[in-house]
């Protein structure tokens, strides 16, 4: 293995790229075993892949904020050590696979430049910090959520109390009642509030997903915004202090909540509150980065097939609070986009734009501060990218997680599936490409990365025995689940289970 040195002009960020060199190097000397440096690599983004030799990285973009610069720093990063795709996941994070164990130091140190971590993108700590896409221009939020995901992530970075937990620790920020972050089914959910001209949030704590899916409680119906902080800290040092440490199976603060109930919680967080060091925690809203915004005026364009625009506009455009504006979404097929086409979108966003998009929780990209009189001209360039299929967050969306393309875990084709699944409803129910009512998701196992159980119709990857005795792969069938709004929500209920195999053919 080569040496590899950094110049990252924060020491702190140094000094963890060149301690990942480091183990790498122990590791592969015998000087550290398996389970340590899993532990310290997960920490880092680094993880294991269902092909031998090669890891996932993946990239930790909070609540899926990317501007243009940082899109194309991920793009040279992906073509370097990958090979050109980019997958957005149901977290609001980029991965990348096939990637070189070695070559993960400097990797992450290309990243930096533009101020992209891998840090706590995996592993046992606070994950990503998530947020509703629509963040800081719907037109029915309270107030932008986005300074309060940042700076709960930026406080939570390589905090010392969050590294080493029993399970990972997922958070999500709502803009509005819609819950569209999802905070039932979150460690710590945020429900953006103003009361009495105060602002602040609704609390949901305890909820998850996987095997066995709990639905959150209700920890405060209104908290000030400067005690969530103070309020996490105290959650994650009762979650580290008194969860689960040998099971992983029961390891998650589900379950530890489900031991103690919300009263018994209450009561560890009057007790550990005595540790923290911050009582409040005041947020400064005002200093978070201003959009810029572009003066270049879109060129006019003359729409050949107004059938077709008719038909995306009708799905694909996003209201905007702000006046003269819309968001414009782009549904990706299986969160699978590739660098060629990704730096393309960067330049258009950047040149006509505000110079950023957004990642949702539904694996889709939202344009932000498009002008309203440029809608012709960007359907005109998304489309000539192949990102002008209509059907954004509609029935036709269909989330997937990787399954057995490049997961241990897999079981299951989730993509397989999910292609099929969307030409069956292309060509024989095209009706429903402009249904919001019906989503469907699919994971290729029973932890729920596809988020199968709080769809209307969800698949879940799982193994049957034939008439033969041979082990061959299904799919569980759940319905019913559902967002409800403020903080309720419902898990879908198992039907039926449906073999399946990789390739075109679902079978049911």
């Amino acid at each position: 293995m080569q040496s590899f040195r950094t110049e990252i002009e924060n020491p702190i960020v140094e000094k963890d790229i060149l301690e990942l060199e480091r183990k790498i190097h122990e590791f592969h000397g015998g000087k550290l075993d398996e389970e340590k440096f899993r532990s310290l690599r997960l920490a880092r983004g680094v993880y294991g892949q269902r092909q031998q030799g090669v890891q996932m990285i993946r990239i930790k973009l909070p609540y899926g904020k990317v501007t243009s610069k940082q899109l194309h720093r991920i793009c040279d990063v992906s073509d370097e050590y990958s090979r050109g795709r980019l997958h957005i996941t149901t977290r609001q994070d980029i991965q990348i696979h096939y990637v070189d164990l070695n070559r993960t130091p400097e990797l992450w140190a290309e990243l930096e430049k533009d101020d992209i971590t891998l840090r706590e993108a995996c592993g046992n700590t606070v994950r990503n910090v998530t947020a509703s896409e629509t963040a800081g221009i719907d037109p029915n939020e309270p107030f932008d959520v986005s300074p309060y995901a940042h700076a709960l992530f930026q406080y939570f970075l390589r905090n010392p109390v969050s590294q080493e937990m029993g399970r990972k620790f997922k958070v999500s920020f709502s803009a509005t009642d819609e819950d569209t972050g999802l905070s039932y089914m979150h460690d710590l959910g945020f429900i953006a509030k103003v009361k009495e001209g105060m602002k602040g949030f609704k609390v949901m704590l305890g909820g998850g997903l996987g095997s066995q899916p709990r639905h959150a409680d209700v920890l405060y119906e209104f908290l000030p915004t400067d005690k969530i902080i103070p309020l996490m800290e105290v959650v994650v040092r009762v979650f580290d202090r008194y969860g689960e440490r040998k099971s992983r199976a029961k390891a998650g603060m589900k379950f530890l909540l489900k031991d103690v109930g919300l009263d018994g919680f209450r009561k560890l967080i009057d007790e550990e509150c005595k540790a923290i060091p911050f009582k409040t925690f005041p947020i400064d809203a005002l200093a978070y980065p201003k959009i810029t915004l572009s003066e270049e005026v879109a060129p006019a364009v003359e729409i050949e097939d107004t059938e077709a625009f008719d038909k995306w506009k009708s799905t694909n455009l996003v209201p905007q609070k702000q006046g003269g504006f819309v968001a414009i979404g782009i549904k990706v097929l299986l969160g699978d986009f590739y660098t060629d086409k990704a730096r393309l979108l960067a330049d258009l966003v950047q040149k006509y734009a505000a110079g950023e998009i957004r990642l949702s929780l539904r694996q889709n990209i939202l344009i932000p501060y498009v002008k309203e009189e440029a809608i012709p001209f960007f359907y005109t360039e998304l489309k000539k990218l192949g990102f002008a299929e209509a059907g954004y967050n509609k029935a036709l969306d269909i989330t997937a997680c990787p399954g057995t393309d490049t997961c241990n875990l897999g079981i299951a084709s989730s993509t397989g599936i999910a292609e099929e699944l969307e030409r069956v409803i292309k060509t024989e129910y095209p009706q429903y490409i402009s249904n919001p009512d019906v989503v469907i998701k699919i994971s290729g196992c029973m932890n729920a990365c596809g988020q199968h159980n709080m769809a209307n119709i969800g698949f879940q990857g799982m193994s049957v025995r034939t008439k033969d005795k041979l082990v061959a792969p299904a799919l569980q069938v759940l319905l019913g689940g559902g967002n409800d709004g403020n903080g309720n929500g419902r898990f879908a209920d198992k039907v039926v289970k449906v073999p399946s195999k990789r390739g075109p053919k679902l079978y049911v």
